[in-house]
């Protein structure tokens, strides 16, 4: 097997993606997560650009890290300073990082335009700035900005820069395609002229998304001789991102029989891809290759009745490799398959009683039309199903609620002063509770009062949390009397499922989601 080598700039370029930003204990925390992955090479930062930079790279030294060698990130010597006296590689040595990359520029345009300097000095700042951190003992890796527009515009003088950095010492010398418009056939080609002419070259890839061919361009860098892949983790960064490291490790595995990461801790992909994202505070894309809650989702009938039998027909590769699941998902597209498939994930045989399966397919395709979608409601879903089998047993029945929203202070359209405050009776067995909650909107109010009023009975919806909240409204053409549906998710022991409520009254809705959730969390828990 082909060994590739895995570079992660998460920390660095990922950090550069708009909305995203690191605190010192995220970068630690990161690092730790891809370490225990199997990454070869992690990118730190820029070392004395900024307080948070210089205490990590202080910090990460007491990591005990087990696999990952950590990188600093700076630049060549400036036009007209000797590479030993430039400031910048003194702060990247001064980090104590045992590799370094410094990026160069290749593009002639680059060097005359932006670099304001000649060809010759370019050459000259690549070249000893090589050779210097290499004479002072550290993992040199040469960033060859934006090589594949260089290369198009004066193919020997970018592979006069390439020449520069190899004679240098350059332990791996990464191209880049800065500004990812280049397509897969052009970045195979020249990065397979530039290994023939470096044949005892060591060469890397980075890769940015602009043209949507990231990931299958720095495949074709490995496929013309590449042994080094930089990326991040999602994709997060500039513009519309860098390469998705964790689909690149995934296809060189699964797809292209290199080693990266090894088959055992390629398991880890979907579970990393899901805790930087939430470090980042966002949420991971359910569509994202491999590691997306849809990647392995199937919704047609015709899907569902075949992966029984042979999931090979629908599933590029098998989701437990990457550490995914296969899901089936229940909708108006959905036939007899699915919806068996679907009941058994969540603990229903519906084949001991094949006679209710139609029934249920009918009433869930008649819901639809009215505007449900379990497709994500696995706890509304699951409520349904208990009720055809004869095992549901409400927990508690509502007598009545009422919500009151108070703006007591007007200041025009801008106001965020108004409160909500809710009421609702509810029975428990033959007790009978009266409690008021009070919120910043009506859903919070009646959260908070369902909850105080059976929290006596059932104790553990204290291990419920209400995370998302989400209103779509259905034919708009009918204004203040359209369908609204809501969509209720909540987080408990065992991790988070969706709920849903529809009804032309949007607090009816929020509380017909809101009152599944409670249920099924408790069913969840043995109650």
């Amino acid at each position: 097997m082909t060994r590739i080598y895995t570079y992660d700039s998460t920390l660095r370029d990922g950090e550069q993606c708009e909305g995203i930003t690191f605190s010192l204990e995220d970068k630690l925390r990161i690092v730790e997560r891809l370490d225990r992955l199997g990454i070869d090479y992690i990118e730190g930062g820029f070392p004395a650009s900024n307080p948070k930079d210089i205490e990590f790279f202080r910090r990460v030294r007491d990591l005990p890290l087990q696999h990952a060698h950590i990188a600093a990130f700076g630049s060549t010597c400036k036009k007209g300073v000797a590479a030993a006296e430039d400031q910048g590689l003194q702060d990247l040595l001064a980090s104590g990082a045992k590799t370094v990359t410094i990026v160069g520029k290749t593009w002639d345009a680059q060097v005359e335009r932006a670099l304001q300097t000649t060809l010759d000095e370019n050459l000259r700042m690549i070249g000893d700035s090589v050779a210097y951190l290499k004479s002072c003992g550290v993992r040199v890796v040469f960033d060859a900005e934006h090589y594949f527009d260089g290369f198009k515009s004066n193919h020997a003088y970018a592979l006069a820069c390439i020449e520069a950095a190899s004679l240098a010492g350059a332990d791996s010398i990464d191209l880049c395609e800065t500004n990812g418009g280049a397509l897969p056939f052009e970045v195979e080609e020249i990065v397979a002229t530039t290994c023939k002419q470096f044949p005892e070259q060591a060469f890397g890839i980075h890769c940015h998304n602009d043209s949507g061919c990231a990931v299958a361009n720095t495949l074709a860098a490995v496929r013309a001789g590449c042994t080094q892949v930089q990326g991040t983790v999602n994709g997060y960064g500039e513009r519309v991102g860098n390469v998705d490291l964790l689909t690149v490790i995934a296809d060189l595995e699964i797809k292209m029989g290199c080693e990266t990461v090894g088959e055992e801790n390629l398991r880890q992909l979907t579970s990393v891809a899901q805790y930087v994202a939430e470090t980042c505070n966002l949420a991971l894309p359910a569509h994202h290759p491999y590691t997306g809650a849809s990647a392995f989702a199937h919704k047609g009938g015709l899907h569902a009745s075949a992966i029984a039998r042979f999931p090979e027909a629908y599933e590029h590769a098998d989701p437990a490799r990457v550490g995914n699941n296969a899901r089936m998902l229940v909708s108006e597209l959905a036939g007899k398959a699915s919806l068996i498939a679907k009941a058994r994930s969540l603990g229903f045989d519906l084949t001991a009683r094949p006679e209710l399966v139609q029934t249920i397919l009918d009433d869930i395709k008649d819901r639809e039309s009215q505007g449900f979608s379990y497709e994500t409601a696995d706890g509304s879903l699951a409520m349904l199903l208990r009720g055809y089998l004869g095992e549901f047993g409400p927990h508690f029945r509502l007598e009545s609620f009422r919500v009151i929203v108070d703006d007591k202070e007007d200041v025009g359209a801008r106001a965020k002063d108004a409160a909500s405050e809710a009421t609702v009776k509810i029975h428990v067995g033959e007790n009978r509770f009266v409690t008021t909650g009070e919120g910043s909107g009506p859903v919070g109010a009646l959260d908070t009062a369902l909850r105080m009023a059976i929290s006596e009975s059932y104790p553990e919806v204290a291990q419920m949390e209400l995370v998302d909240y989400k209103v779509r409204i259905l034919d708009t053409n009918v204004g203040t009397g359209a369908t609204t549906r809501v969509m209720i998710t909540t987080r408990d022991s065992f991790g988070t499922f969706g709920t849903i409520g529809v009804s032309e009254n949007i607090i009816e809705a929020s509380w017909n989601a809101l009152v599944d959730s409670i249920e099924y969390g408790l069913m969840r828990m043995g109650k």
